[in-house]
């Protein structure tokens, strides 16, 4: 599928009774933080993104975000965790669930493919005012 041919409409499988290639849909994304979805489960959604450098601080108030890495190392600085302030690194095959509520900004300082999984209709770049990173939702690969 090419960058023109990707559908704000999900597919009627929805991802699902499938086998999807995720490195494959992330070699179809020409950009980095743009998450795109590749399966719905329920009102989740299963996203594929290409990282690199600093996103912004951000958060979602209503809804924990779960970060998977695929590929690469992915440093994920949070305000005000359970813990308080800090960071936590993860490599290839590592995830973090990042709780509702929390403030973070994800880090990669060389490209990280990542698996996200979130509810339907959150927006990239948190609860906050918009910026040039935010990307339109259910934008599917």
């Amino acid at each position: 599928m090419s960058q023109s041919s990707k559908s704000t409409t999900a597919p009627s499988e929805r991802g699902q009774c499938q086998a999807i290639d995720l490195i494959g849909k992330i070699a179809q994304i020409h950009g980095h933080w743009q998450p795109h979805v590749v399966a719905e489960m329920n009102e989740y959604q299963f996203k594929v993104v290409k990282v690199e450098g600093e996103f912004q601080w951000h958060r979602h108030a209503d809804t924990d975000e779960t970060f998977i890495v695929l590929e690469g190392e992915l440093r994920i600085d949070f305000r005000a965790g359970p813990s308080g302030d800090g960071s936590i690194m993860l490599r290839a095959g590592q995830m973090a669930v990042m709780p509702k509520g929390v403030e973070h900004k994800p880090c990669a300082l060389k490209q990280v493919k990542l698996l996200l999984i979130e509810p339907r209709a959150v927006v990239n770049t948190g609860d906050g005012a918009t910026s040039e990173r935010t990307v339109e939702n259910d934008q599917w690969i």
